[in-house]
């Protein structure tokens, strides 16, 4: 199994909240070693923030060194199918 968190990337007002809802399934007990897939969608948007940027705010390599299972980051456009086929 796989447990797909997806973050909309044109939305920074939503960051925090989603970087404390992504910390509370990282830590949830059932979940420890679940591989979990990050998904930065919305990319196709002209407001998207990068990855690099998303990786900043979200502290990702704090995230990924603390965390007990696999982490994934992709970026996606559900819109126009970019990063899809990697999904």
């Amino acid at each position: 199994s796989l447990l797909q968190f997806v973050v909309d990337a044109a939305n920074p007002t939503q960051v925090s909240s989603s970087c404390v809802q992504l910390l509370s399934i990282l830590s949830a007990e059932q979940l420890a070693s679940v591989p979990v897939l990050v998904i930065f969608n919305k990319i196709d948007l002209p407001c998207y923030m990068s990855l690099v940027e998303m990786k900043s705010l979200f502290r990702m390599q704090d995230i990924i060194s603390c965390a007990t299972q696999p982490i994934t980051m992709l970026e996606t456009s559900a819109r126009d199918g970019t990063g899809l086929a990697d999904v």
